[in-house]
């Protein structure tokens, strides 16, 4: 199935206009990309394996393709990927979510068409694993928390037992996503395990220690271990308590970004890259979780700020030696049907709670609707309704099936 929307982008006025495929269509980091992309005068293409998607209705996209799950059909996936990037004759391959994982799995044909930016699958594993990311991290010396590694209900409850008395803990799958399952501490509260199908050697456990703090995330573009385009956020506005980020505010943090930066050179990662910290009452900084993939600190940037000359002349930005960050202006920036939902709940909170709230909504943008590019704020409603439907065919959360067929639980690997 193939759709086109829009017209042809302008060409670059300065250098040469690329044409660049996009997969993950349904994440708002991905329309803002494509926006920026199209803006720039470059060529936008779309492969997705859901049919109702944001990208779907933009102006900014040349073409959209279906393609086959990435986690359920994932030989077919990537025989689309590749039968596209021919057909429309792709310069680079960006792939935006978890399907990074299923893209590497197939780099090395994909690799014979065009760029493809992302690392390969065996250290995007290491990353994605929260417990091997955090004694990778450790054996570096970088600030993270003490986290035990959990592989059966009977782990589970001699880990409880052996840190009864010894702070708070945070329990939580290896593989998961948006703090899907995360279990916060609740003061006299031990938690139960898991049933056997969700704890296992295969699908296993953290319990990692409660750090007291502020809430930071960092999203970064790497070439060959050097940093080259960088944006650390707060998100202190989520889905729940501590689900996704909803919106975000550019924060300068030295500290956070000299922790990415000996981080990523020290693995020699390349791509697109984010971490979660949390900075504690003394300045400190922990890193509790690696998202090695595109995550939302790129709605804080612009077209003009040069992100997207990082992601495809990522060799022309080192040259110049000029690290690309988001410019003033462009510091704060919401997903507005969700903040909405988070304003009720404030509500019900302490006093001075809804002001907060209501000056963060005037000062952030929506990064859905824009008035040149409309159609994709009201995609979004059928997004979440085909996601409500399957949810409620597959028992699970809302959450979850918006990523049930292209998250990536380590296998294959």
């Amino acid at each position: 199935m193939i759709t086109r929307f829009g017209q042809r982008g302008l060409q670059a006025q300065a250098g040469h206009s690329y044409k660049v495929l996009l997969t993950g269509g349904r994440a708002p980091v991905t329309l803002d990309l494509a926006r920026m992309l199209h803006r720039s005068g470059h060529l936008v293409f779309i492969a997705e394996s859901v049919e109702r998607h944001l990208c779907r209705t933009s102006s900014a996209v040349e073409h959209c393709a279906l393609v086959p799950s990435p986690r359920h059909h994932t030989e077919d996936y990537l025989s689309a990927l590749e039968q596209w990037i021919r057909t429309w004759q792709i310069d680079l391959l960006i792939p935006m979510c978890e399907e990074v994982f299923y893209v590497a799995q197939g780099m090395a044909r994909l690799r014979q068409h065009c760029r493809v930016l992302t690392s390969p699958l065996q250290q995007l594993h290491v990353l994605h694993h929260k417990y091997d990311f955090i004694q990778l991290a450790k054996s570096m010396g970088l600030p993270v928390p003490d986290t035990h590694l959990i592989q059966s209900p009977q782990e589970w409850m001699q880990t409880q037992h052996i840190l009864n008395g010894s702070g708070e803990w945070v329990w939580k799958p290896v593989y998961s996503r948006f703090a899907a399952k995360v279990r916060m501490p609740i003061a006299g509260l031990r938690h139960d395990p898991p049933g056997e199908e969700m704890l296992s050697p295969v699908f296993p456990w953290v319990a990692q220690r409660y750090i007291q703090g502020r809430g930071l995330c960092t999203y970064s573009v790497v070439h060959e271990g050097q940093l080259i385009a960088h944006a650390t956020y707060d998100s202190r506005y989520r889905t729940g308590n501590v689900g996704a980020s909803i919106f975000f505010e550019q924060v300068q943090h030295e500290g956070v970004r000299a922790w990415v930066q000996q981080f990523v050179q020290a693995v020699g990662f390349s791509g697109q890259i984010g971490f979660d910290f949390i900075e504690d009452v003394s300045g400190q900084v922990f890193a509790i979780e690696c998202n090695p993939r595109a995550t939302s600190g790129i709605h804080l940037f612009h077209p003009g700020d040069g992100l997207v000359r990082a992601l495809l002349e990522p060799e022309v930005v080192l040259n110049q030696r000029t690290e690309v960050i988001p410019q003033s202006g462009s510091d704060k920036a919401m997903l507005a049907l969700p903040m909405l939902g988070s304003g009720l709940r404030q509500i019900r909170r302490r006093k001075g709670s809804l002001g907060a709230w209501r000056a963060a909504w005037t000062d952030a943008r929506d990064v859905v609707y824009i008035r040149q590019d409309w159609r994709p704020f009201f995609e979004q409603f059928a997004v979440v309704l085909a996601a409500w439907r399957l949810a409620r065919s597959q028992q699970i959360s809302l959450t979850e099936a918006l990523t049930h067929d292209i998250e990536w639980n380590g296998e294959q690997r």
